[in-house]
C-alpha cells in the first residue's frame, strides 16, 4: 500500500513540476499584470465542513498554478470538528471563467463525549482531497464564486461525489 501512495505522490510532484516549468518558460502575463488572490468561505468542498480560505496564484497571472489554505470549525451538541485544508490547484481558462483542478490534504480533528451524536472520542486524521470546479473570478476585483466536485479519500474510504460551494472576494 505504501508503494501505491509513493508512486501517486511522485506522479503528482512530476505533474506539478511540469506545470511550474511551463509557466516560467513562455507564458504570457495576465490582462492586468498581477496575480489573482481570493478570500472566500466554503461550504463542503476541500475544507469538508464550513471554512474560511485564502487562494493565490504563484505567478503574476490570473490562471495557472496556485495554492490555498484555510481553517474551519463547527460545534454541534457536544461534537466539535476542526479542519485545515491545504492544496495546490491549477486554473484553466481566460477572462472571468476558469476550470479548476486541484489536489490537497485536509487535517480533520474531532472531539466529543459519550453523549455526542457524531464523535464519541478525540481523533485526528488527514483526508486527501481533489477539486474539479467551475470558478467565476472577476478580472480586476470583486465577487468570486466556485462550485464543483471535490472527491475526498484516505486509506479507508473514497467518496467521489462530495461537492463544495464557495463565495468570496477577488483582488
Amino acid at each position: 500500500m505504501k508503494t501505491k501512495y509513493t508512486a501517486l505522490f511522485t506522479l503528482v510532484l512530476l505533474f506539478l513540476s511540469v506545470l511550474v516549468k511551463g509557466q516560467e518558460s513562455g507564458s504570457t502575463s495576465s490582462e492586468n499584470g498581477k496575480r489573482a488572490q481570493n478570500v472566500f468561505v466554503e461550504l463542503g468542498g476541500q475544507g469538508l465542513l464550513f471554512t474560511a480560505n485564502y487562494d493565490s496564484r504563484f505567478s503574476k497571472r490570473r490562471d495557472g498554478l496556485g495554492g490555498r489554505a484555510g481553517i474551519g470549525y463547527i460545534s454541534i451538541g457536544g461534537d466539535n470538528a476542526s479542519t485545515v485544508p491545504l492544496s495546490l490547484n491549477y486554473l484553466l481558462g481566460k477572462g472571468r471563467q476558469f476550470f479548476e483542478i486541484g489536489l490537497g490534504a485536509t487535517l480533520l480533528a474531532t472531539s466529543g463525549n459519550d453523549n455526542s451524536f457524531l464523535f464519541n472520542e478525540n481523533n485526528s486524521n488527514i483526508i486527501g482531497t481533489m477539486s474539479f470546479s467551475y470558478r467565476l473570478q472577476p478580472i480586476d476585483r470583486g465577487f468570486s464564486f466556485r462550485a464543483g466536485l471535490t472527491p475526498i479519500f484516505n486509506k479507508n474510504f473514497f467518496i467521489p461525489y462530495y461537492a463544495g460551494l464557495s463565495l468570496g472576494y477577488s483582488f
